[in-house]
């Protein structure tokens, strides 16, 4: 669907530009010129003005291309997630690929840890088990992280950063990707309490 308005709006921009650089060659020539010829100089400095304005067009127009939001996918709003794929405490997290996060559950509650390793950006896989002090491994550097995402070795300067979680009434839970944040030590307060 974008390749098709990227069309119709560049056949339509064309169109304005062609009419408009007409208009203003009726006007660079005046009405008592009509009937001469242009010379050489003044044909390759309008040439060479209209490429450059051409030119400085396409950028533009790409420069406005390249700062317009392209959002795709779910990562960066909210995100539902039912109670049935909620782990049990100190169980497998579960591992939502668009969202890029791990939901775990540990005593205090839920935590939505952020897959992207603080040191680098890599995405950092679960390699068990809970009670590993490795239980989070980048494998680009060899960072290591325990359960709750605390960093237990490795080059990554902090722990793993994480995502606000609601628990809604029917044990649902929403998970807000736009919202990650960094932290030092964990404490129960990062996690949301989850008593079903």
């Amino acid at each position: 669907m974008i390749p098709l308005g990227r069309t119709l709006v560049g056949l339509l921009v064309g169109g304005m530009v062609a009419r408009v650089l007409s208009l203003l060659a009726w006007l660079h020539i005046g009405p008592n010129r009509i009937g001469q010829r242009a010379t050489r100089r003044t044909f390759l400095r309008n040439a060479a003005l209209g490429s450059a304005g051409a030119m400085s067009g396409l950028i533009g127009a790409g420069f406005g291309f390249l700062m317009w939001p392209n959002k795709t996918g779910a990562f960066g709003s909210e995100i539902q997630l039912t109670a049935d794929v909620v782990p049990a405490v100190g169980g497998e997290p579960y591992r939502n690929v668009p969202g890029k996060f791990f939901l775990i559950r540990n005593e205090t509650g839920l935590l939505a840890l952020y897959t992207k390793c603080p040191h680098l950006g890599c995405t950092v896989p679960y390699t068990g088990p809970a009670d590993s002090p490795h239980a989070f491994q980048c494998p680009c550097h060899g960072s290591k992280y325990d359960y709750t995402g605390e960093r237990t070795g490795g080059p990554a300067p902090r722990p793993m950063d994480y995502m606000k979680v609601t628990v809604n009434d029917d044990g649902s839970v929403a998970v807000d990707t736009g919202d990650i944040r960094t932290r030092g030590a964990y404490a129960p307060d990062q996690a949301a309490a989850y008593t079903l």
